[in-house]
């Protein structure tokens, strides 16, 4: 465990000196040891006081020297001295030898246990060189994880990662990957950038293969970012821990095949990972997606929805039966939307039944199914079969073809409540949809309840974001009304900062949420298109997706730029 480094010395320096209240150090103390980080950090990283003050604090008081790290150059550390798991645990990083005396860089002084453990386990006399806390931690950072043999393991507490378990893998599979000493650095290596994701909150990892190098992307907030180069001739070595873990066929390398992983981080924590492997002409890549249960158990007022649109939707589930339908591109959210849904039905008075493929978080009290096309268990069959078991809630995974939709159709229109996607571009364009596949129009008017369209934008970091100047004309060009601007609001832009990546942190959800109305029914009966179903549905008071989204970028939500990325702008 990280050394607390919460000494009363420090403590009550801070009080002594006027610098904290006697209040705001005892809440920093107790937020220290929940988060397992030290005095010095929890005070910088609330903004109570800076790193350079706690520094220039501590080098008068104490009057060890003061070093500005960012002159220091760290990677010419004696290989010697950089004791990693000591370093991981005291947040402490020596910097040279002088005799018999070692100089470590610390910004808590007052930490003598960190020094007794280096003294000890060196053999040398410790002595502090107090260093402002923010560059300590870039510096902890770049020693902690600088490659090794093109790896990135140095700096890695290799006991623990080569701990973390996969629950369920087949035990010969398991001796055939990691008995040999040879690939024992390809599982510290797999464990690790499969942590480093989790930590990042990466919703996807790609493996990617090609004829002179490979490379390891995160999708964070929706954008992919390369992470790691490992040396092009690991690559079938990668591949095949990654197989194993899947429980997949590490001899085929011709076809695609796909696989779960059960991370056992400790025994309270585990991580799904749904695992795609494609061969391509270089080898296989391999996709892997995160599946946060968590997800599924947000509230639906942290998903995004206008509060118009929230209390459409939960109008709509409160209905004894219809049909919801969420429409979207891949990556766009609907699952969470679902689940959510599926939370808000979750009673004990309700059965509720899911068909999906695959399955991707489970919940308790739903009866989940999962679709396996080679056994010939479909949608249709599965919706079938829902159907004899007395159900009051269904939801189908993806109405991809003709009779999952009749099938669906049926069960919302004798007295089921169904929730199911498609893929298309907005609301209106589900119903056409639909038509298209050969649903008779007088059925969806009867059946569809309501229909919501979604994608996900990146939020502005709270940190860094800054007012953008903006034309007034522009901003009518860009789909602001003349009420909006009248008003005046402020439009900000993403900056980028320490605490986010390029301006950005987190996503939130773009809605387009249409009811079926009498003249939207009306319109589907008599032939229309998706332009003149929209058109009703804007009469009826529909925001679409664009004007959803320029009302965040008015919140100060996200901004201009990212809307245009995530939604057409005609």
């Amino acid at each position: 465990m990280p050394s607390s480094g919460l000494n009363l010395g420090l403590s009550t320096l801070f009080i002594r000196k006027n610098l904290l209240s006697e209040e705001q150090v005892a809440t920093a103390i107790s937020q220290s040891r929940k988060a397992k980080q030290s005095l010095v950090s929890t005070i910088v990283k609330d903004k109570l006081l800076s790193a350079r003050e706690i520094a220039e604090l501590c080098y008068e008081e104490y009057g060890s020297p003061l070093l500005d790290l960012t002159e220091f150059d760290v990677t010419n550390i004696p290989e010697d001295i950089l004791n990693k798991k000591l370093i991981a645990n005291h947040k402490c990083l020596p910097l040279f030898k002088r005799g018999n005396r070692l100089y470590i860089a610390t910004s808590d002084p007052t930490n003598i246990a960190a020094l007794e453990d280096f003294q000890f386990s060196l053999g040398l006399h410790a002595e502090a060189i107090i260093v402002e806390d923010d560059k300590l931690n870039i510096a902890l950072e770049k020693i902690l994880e600088e490659d090794i043999t093109g790896l990135g393991l140095d700096g890695i507490d290799e006991e623990s990662l080569a701990g973390i378990e996969v629950a369920d893998t087949d035990s010969r599979d398991e001796e055939q990957s990691s008995d040999s000493s040879d690939d024992a650095p390809i599982v510290i290596y797999i464990n690790k950038i499969l942590t480093d994701a989790i930590r990042k909150g990466a919703s996807d990892l790609h493996f990617e293969p090609y004829e002179k190098r490979y490379r390891i992307r995160f999708r964070v907030d929706g954008i992919l970012h390369e992470v790691s180069e490992p040396p092009v001739n690991l690559s079938n070595r990668i591949s095949a821990r990654l197989k194993v873990m899947s429980k997949l066929d590490i001899a085929e390398r011709r076809v695609p095949q796909d696989g779960r992983i059960k991370m056992k981080l400790s025994r309270t924590k585990s991580i799904d990972f749904r695992v795609s492997t494609l061969p391509t002409i270089w080898g296989e890549k391999i996709v892997m997606r995160i599946l946060d249960s968590s997800s599924a158990q947000l509230g639906i007022e942290k998903l995004g929805y206008e509060d118009d649109q929230r209390e459409l939707y939960e109008q709509m589930l409160a209905k004894p039966q219809g049909m919801i339908l969420v429409t979207g591109p891949t990556g766009s959210g609907k699952t969470v939307s679902l689940y959510t849904g599926l939370n808000i039905l979750n009673t004990e008075e309700r059965n509720i039944s899911t068909a999906e493929d695959p399955v991707e978080i489970n919940l308790e009290g739903v009866n989940q199914v999962h679709i396996n096309l080679k056994a010939g268990l479909t949608f249709a069959s599965a919706l079938r079969s829902f159907l004899r078991q007395d159900p009051d809630v269904v939801m189908v995974g993806e109405i991809r073809d003709l009779e999952t939709a009749e099938i669906a159709i049926k069960a919302a229109q004798t007295g089921h409540l169904v929730l199911s996607t498609l893929h298309t571009n907005s609301a209106a364009e589900t119903l056409t949809r639909l038509i298209n596949m050969g649903v008779p129009g007088y059925n969806i008017a009867s059946s569809v309840n309501l229909i919501i369209a979604q994608r996900l934008a990146r939020r502005l970091c709270p940190e860094c974001k800054a007012p953008e100047d903006v034309p007034k004309e522009e901003l009518q060009r860009l789909g602001f009304s003349e009420d909006s601007i009248s008003e005046g609001f402020t439009v900000f832009k993403p900056i980028g900062c320490d605490h986010c990546s390029g301006g950005y942190k987190g996503r939130v959800g773009i809605y387009e949420v249409m009811k079926m109305t009498d003249e939207i029914a009306r319109t589907i009966m008599e032939g229309g298109n998706s332009l003149q179903i929209a058109k009703q549905a804007k009469n009826s008071g529909m925001r679409d997706l664009r004007l959803s989204g320029l009302l965040k970028v008015t919140k100060g939500i996200t901004s201009i730029a990212e809307v245009n990325r995530v939604t057409s702008f005609n």
